[in-house]
């Protein structure tokens, strides 16, 4: 019997990498004027690695991938973009970035910034999913901040 590829993927898994890559992706979208959540629950069940809400209310979310496996196996990436204006992938710098998406936006970080590399599709939100994902993005952070 094979092994399930996504069992596969967490042995390889490098949970080193994400958690210094999201850092640096936070710092990167903090530096924007961002309010910045992680492991962030849209409305279809997923949930996003990080998520920031821009100052003029745009929403970005990024896909944080530590390796190869990682990424082969991730059949979800693309329920994100209903959910955002923005969407990245963010790798640290050995990742092989030419198996990513072209369309999509890449940021490289490390766990003290980083930088975009290449720039994302503009998706502009409908105004009633806008309001939506904001008020689930608020919900989320106050309970964050009660211990919830």
């Amino acid at each position: 019997m094979l092994p399930d590829p996504s069992s596969l993927a967490a042995l390889q898994a490098r949970p080193d990498v994400t958690e210094m890559v999201t850092r640096g992706v936070c710092r990167i979208l903090l530096n924007e004027g961002c309010a910045v959540l992680t492991e962030f629950t849209l409305a279809n069940g997923r949930r996003a690695d990080v998520v920031g809400l821009c100052p003029k209310g745009i929403i970005t979310i990024v896909e944080v991938k530590s390796c190869r496996a990682d990424f082969e196996v991730d059949a979800k990436w693309q329920d994100y973009l209903d959910y955002c204006d923005r969407f990245f992938f963010a790798v640290d710098e050995c990742f092989p970035r030419e198996i990513l998406p072209d369309e999509e936006g890449l940021m490289i970080a490390d766990g003290f910034g980083g930088a975009t590399l290449r720039p994302t599709v503009d998706r502009k939100l409908a105004a009633g999913r806008r309001k939506a994902v904001t008020l689930r993005f608020a919900r989320q952070a106050a309970f964050a901040a009660t211990g919830r």
